[in-house]
């Protein structure tokens, strides 16, 4: 089992392009980004 998982995970990795890991982590930081100021934002307005 953790074998095959083993090599799909490795040749997931080959296959998808520099570009794509990029576009990958460029989102999660938006998506963080916009979920951590939507929570500031909510706060700071419950404090008025």
């Amino acid at each position: 089992m953790f074998e095959t998982l083993d090599e799909r995970i490795q040749q997931e990795a080959k296959e998808t392009s520099p570009r794509e890991k990029y576009m990958k982590w460029a989102m999660t930081v938006v998506v963080t980004v916009l979920l951590f100021g939507g929570l500031y934002v909510s706060m700071l307005m419950m404090e008025q």
